[in-house]
């Protein structure tokens, strides 16, 4: 009994998730809530949650880069490339901290130049 309690308790953290209101705060803070295929970073990243070509390659789930035009893909490779570099982050909602590995690369959350990016992400999923 006690094996398959920690068993489900283990399946259910590892589906667990930020709430959705993080991607709409990385949505506004990357571009304003626009969509389609907006190009930023000096054309470096692309879409409304401005991606770029490694971030994408990193995310490991397929798929032409130019698909990141479109929001709900977007949302696809962020969660993919999160749960991949943050999981713990993932697993327990921890969005400042997933905001700062968005912005930061692998090791964001160590950056202090991603401090303030995860600290607007974090004020505006509440």
């Amino acid at each position: 009994m006690k094996t398959t309690l920690l068993l489900l308790a283990l399946a259910v953290t590892a589906h667990a998730a930020p709430p959705p209101s993080f991607f709409r705060a990385l949505h506004i803070v990357e571009t304003s809530g626009r969509t389609g295929a907006i190009l930023g970073d000096q054309g470096r990243s692309l879409g409304p949650l401005q991606i770029m070509r490694a971030y994408h390659a990193d995310a490991r789930i397929g798929g032409d880069y130019a698909r990141c035009a479109d929001l709900d893909y977007s949302r696809r490779v962020v969660s993919a490339y999160l749960q991949r570099y943050a999981p713990q982050a993932w697993a327990a909602g921890d969005v400042k901290t997933l905001a700062r590995v968005h912005n930061g690369g692998p090791r964001g959350a160590s950056k202090p130049a991603t401090v303030a990016y995860g600290d607007k992400v974090a004020r505006l999923t509440k």
